[in-house]
C-alpha cells in the first residue's frame, strides 16, 4: 500500500539523519580535544541541528501518557489516538523544519496547523497536563516560522494558549501562555542564530578559498610574464652571441654582457614578484623592448604621447609591452615593430604592431574576423583579465596590412600631456622562432 511505502521511506530517512547526526557529532567532538589539546579555542560551531535535537521535548508530554495508562483519562482511545497523531506529526515538522525549502512547503505548515487544532482538541477536552502541548506546538512553530511573520504568529499562538488554559484551568495555568510565547521565540532566534553564523562562516571559507585562487592566479600570470619574456630575450641574444662569436669577439662579449643583465634583473623582479610588492616601468619596459628587438634583427619604433599615468596603469601597460615584444621576437618573423602610445583626456591606447608574415591563424584569429578581445595564449588571456579588472580591454589579431597587432586601452584620471617621443634603433642580429599560440 502507498501508505506504507511512505511510512516505511519515512523511517528511512530518519535513520538516515540519526547516522550523519552521529557522525557530525563525534567529528564535532574530536575537532573540539584536538583544539583543547594544541590550547586553542575551536572554531567549529559544531555540526548543523537537525531534528534530533528537539525530540527530547517530546518528554513534556509523559504527565498526559502517565494518564492514559492510569486510567485517569475519559475516552482514552481518543485520547491515545490524539497522542499519538501529535507526536507523529512534531517529528515530521521539526525533522522538516532544519530545510529551508521544507520548512517553507506548503505541508509544512498544514501539518503544523493540524498540530494546532490537535492540541486545542486534546486541551479543551482534557486539560490539566494536557495543556503543556502547547509549549510544544510553540517549539515547532518557532522552528518552522523564522522571519517577519514570527512575531505576528507568537503572539496569536500565545493568545490563542492564554485563552484555551484559562478557560479550562482558570487563571493558575496562565503559565502555559509564558511558556508558550518563550518556547516559540527563543527556539525561532537559536535556530537562527545557528543558521547564520554557519552561513557566515561559509562565506568566511569562500572568501578564504576565493582570495588563495586568485593570488595563485596572480602569481601564475606574473611567473608566465616574466620568465616569458627574459627566457626569450636570453635565446635569442645567446643565438647572437654564437653567431658573432667567429668574426666579432666584442659584439659578442657585449652580447653575453646583456645576457647577465637580464638575468640579474630577472632573479629581481621573481623576488619581488614572489612578495606582491613589484610594480612595472612603462619606460623601462620600451627600453627593454628595444634591446629585445634589436637583438633579433627587428627596427624597433616607439612613439609615445599622451596623459600621464599612475603607477598601476604604468605597470599594466609594462605587461602588455613585455607580452606582445616577446610574441614578435618569438613567433612573428618581422624586420620592423611599432610600439605607439597616445590617448586623449580619460583613456589610453597602446599599439604594439609588426609586419611579419607569421601563422595565417596565429592566436586564433584569421585575416577574415580581424582582432578579437581576451584572445590568445596564456599570456594573452592573463592580460586580459588584468586589464578588464582595471576597466580596459585588450584587442590581438592579424592586421588588415598584414602582420600582428595587440591594442590595449585603460582609462585614466590625470590629463597632463607629455611631449612626443620618438624612437628608431637599427638591427643587430636575430632569430625568430615559433609563435606563442
Amino acid at each position: 500500500m502507498s501508505w506504507m511505502r511512505g511510512i516505511t521511506c519515512q523511517v528511512r530517512h530518519w535513520r538516515a539523519e540519526r547516522a550523519r547526526w552521529k557522525a557530525d557529532m563525534a567529528e564535532f567532538k574530536a575537532a573540539q580535544k584536538e583544539a583543547r589539546r594544541r590550547g586553542e579555542w575551536p572554531e567549529n560551531p559544531g555540526p548543523p541541528p537537525t531534528g534530533f535535537t528537539l525530540l527530547p521535548w517530546l518528554l513534556m508530554g509523559m504527565g498526559s501518557f502517565s494518564n492514559l495508562l492510569q486510567g485517569k483519562t475519559s475516552n482514552p482511545w481518543i485520547g491515545g489516538l490524539g497522542l499519538f497523531a501529535f507526536n507523529s506529526l512534531y517529528i515530521y515538522v521539526v525533522f522538516r523544519s532544519f530545510v529551508k525549502e521544507k520548512r517553507q512547503a506548503v505541508s509544512t505548515v498544514v501539518a503544523l496547523i493540524v498540530m494546532g487544532l490537535i492540541t486545542c482538541g486534546l486541551a479543551l477536552g482534557y486539560g490539566g497536563s494536557w495543556l503543556y502541548f502547547f509549549p510544544l506546538l510553540g517549539l515547532a512553530t518557532g522552528a518552522v516560522v523564522r522571519g517577519p511573520r514570527l512575531g505576528q504568529v507568537g503572539l496569536a499562538l500565545t493568545a490563542l494558549a492564554a485563552a484555551v488554559s484559562v478557560y479550562r484551568s482558570g487563571w493558575d495555568a496562565i503559565n502555559i501562555a509564558y511558556g508558550t510565547f518563550l518556547s516559540t521565540m527563543v527556539t525561532a532566534a537559536i535556530l537562527s542564530l545557528s543558521e547564520a553564523v554557519r552561513e557566515l562562516r561559509s562565506a568566511r571559507e569562500e572568501l578564504a578559498r576565493r582570495a588563495v585562487e586568485k593570488e595563485r592566479m596572480r602569481f601564475s600570470r606574473d611567473l608566465h610574464d616574466l620568465l616569458g619574456h627574459t627566457l626569450s630575450v636570453i635565446v635569442v641574444k645567446s643565438e647572437a652571441a654564437r653567431r658573432l662569436a667567429p668574426r666579432d669577439m666584442e659584439a659578442a662579449l657585449g652580447q653575453i654582457t646583456d645576457i647577465e643583465a637580464v638575468g640579474r634583473q630577472a632573479l629581481t623582479e621573481i623576488r619581488e614578484a614572489v612578495t606582491g610588492y613589484r610594480e612595472g616601468s612603462l619606460a623601462t619596459e620600451l627600453d627593454r623592448a628595444r634591446s629585445a628587438l634589436s637583438a633579433a634583427d627587428i627596427d624597433p619604433v616607439v612613439r609615445q604621447s599622451g596623459p600621464l599615468l599612475t603607477p598601476q596603469n604604468e605597470a599594466l601597460l609594462g605587461w602588455v609591452v613585455r607580452e606582445a615584444v616577446t610574441n614578435v621576437v618569438r613567433h612573428s618573423g618581422a624586420t620592423r615593430c611599432e610600439i605607439t602610445f597616445d590617448g586623449v583626456m580619460d583613456r589610453v591606447r597602446l599599439t604594439i604592431a609588426d609586419d611579419g608574415p607569421g601563422d595565417s591563424l596565429r592566436d586564433g584569429n584569421s585575416p577574415a574576423t580581424g582582432p578579437a578581445e581576451g584572445i590568445g595564449g596564456t599570456g594573452l588571456k592573463g592580460l586580459t583579465e588584468r586589464l578588464a579588472v582595471a576597466g580596459g580591454s585588450l584587442r590581438a589579431g592579424p592586421s588588415p596590412r598584414g602582420g600582428f597587432t595587440v591594442t590595449a586601452e585603460l582609462p585614466v584620471e590625470s590629463a597632463d600631456l607629455t611631449p612626443s617621443v620618438v624612437t628608431t634603433a637599427g638591427s643587430t642580429a636575430g632569430s625568430t622562432a615559433p609563435r606563442e599560440p
